[in-house]
């Protein structure tokens, strides 16, 4: 029971990073295309380039849930 709530806890806290990273990326995006908007073909590249980055950590959280649910639970 408690192992399970472990693994919520892994899995509830990466899906709110990933949340927070990717209102930041975002936000921070619109800021600099606010600012300078011929630069935002190169600015959205590197938004979703950050994107994918903060995405992967969730994903990698929920393999390791995933790892250790196997071997422990």
């Amino acid at each position: 029971m408690d192992f399970a709530i472990a693994l919520g806890l892994i899995f509830g806290l990466a899906a709110v990073g990933a949340g927070i990273g990717n209102g930041l990326v975002v936000s921070r995006t619109i800021e600099g295309v606010a600012r300078q908007p011929e630069a935002r073909g190169g600015l959205m590249g590197l938004m979703f380039l950050g994107l994918g980055l903060v995405e992967a950590v969730p994903i990698i959280a929920v393999a390791i849930g995933f790892m250790l649910m196997g071997r422990l639970g």
